[in-house]
């Protein structure tokens, strides 16, 4: 994972906290574009849109940068830093002021870090093949996505929904589960058992952890964050491709988990998710540590 280039001391100069700054707006910037311009013409995209809505960080707020907590930058000003608000001046230069960061979201970040790395440590599984998407529109009066055609007909989602258990472990999956699907999952899930539940193999799970390191910024380094980002991207790529939906027009061939093979390639592109996800999930539970022990 890309990391801010800094000197052995927590400091950087001018010209590298202007390069970092350059080159993660130009990382994350195609898909900020993109975001404004289907809004200014009234369009909507049942994949990524999730990314800018769902998640309550919107495109102006991802073009954001910071180096996160503990680094100074040298000859910068005020005034061109992002989050201005939030830095203190030192003797060598600018840094973020954990003084600032509010006193009543302390138990939160306490929290996140045991969430972090129970999540981390415990060992995945691969056997949900996707059907929480499937769940949620489940002998349902109206379908979520209303816009986007069901690629199967609504017997064929129930026959399918009946024919395989659900076995989802993510509880903010979980609670758009149609009231039909609802008792139909091995587990009943809860806000207050999230901790208990979630593991590195769910798909949703590693998609959160773009909202983990939002969450805290400035405070989270904005590498960070765009690693998290990209995961995110992809999860919610694999997310729809296979949910019950078809987005062909869209150039997304579906993972027809209905069926042996289908499930095979979605357990694939799940692990190799997974795998990706432990090293940006490591890079978010870093970044909470040291808030936590800075604040």
């Amino acid at each position: 994972m890309p990391e801010p280039t800094k000197t052995s001391d927590g400091k950087m100069t001018r010209a590298e906290w202007q390069a970092a700054a350059d080159a993660y707006r130009q990382r994350v910037q195609p898909m900020c574009d993109d975001r404004v311009q289907r809004m200014a013409k009234g369009k909507k995209h049942p994949v990524f849109d999730f990314l800018f809505e769902y998640y309550s960080y919107r495109p102006a707020h991802l073009m954001r940068w910071s180096p996160g907590i503990g680094v100074v930058l040298e000859d910068a000003c005020r005034e061109e830093l992002d989050w201005p608000e939030l830095w203190k001046m030192t003797a060598s230069g600018w840094e973020l002021s954990p003084e600032q960061f509010p006193r009543h979201r302390i138990e939160y970040v306490k929290w996140a870090v045991n969430y972090l790395r129970a999540v981390r440590d415990r060992e995945p599984n691969y056997h949900c093949f996707g059907m929480h998407e499937w769940a949620m529109v489940y002998l349902a009066d109206e379908i979520r996505h209303a816009r986007v055609p069901l690629r199967v007909t609504e017997r064929e989602l129930a026959e399918i929904v009946e024919a395989k258990p659900l076995k989802c472990t993510h509880y903010d999956a979980y609670r758009f589960f149609t009231p039909a699907a609802v008792p139909r999952n091995r587990i009943a899930l809860t806000r207050q058992t999230t901790t208990d539940h979630d593991q590195p193999g769910c798909i949703h799970a590693n998609m959160d952890l773009y909202k983990f390191s939002f969450k805290i910024a400035p405070y989270c380094a904005s590498d960070v964050v765009a690693s998290a980002f990209e995961l995110a991207k992809d999860a919610r790529e694999i997310d729809m491709r296979a949910s019950p939906y078809d987005l062909r027009e869209l150039g997304y061939e579906p993972i027809r988990i209905e069926t042996r093979e289908g499930c095979e390639e979605y357990v694939q592109l799940q692990k190799a998710l997974a795998f990706r996800a432990v090293d940006v999930r490591e890079a978010v539970l870093c970044e909470y540590v040291k808030l936590y022990e800075t604040v």
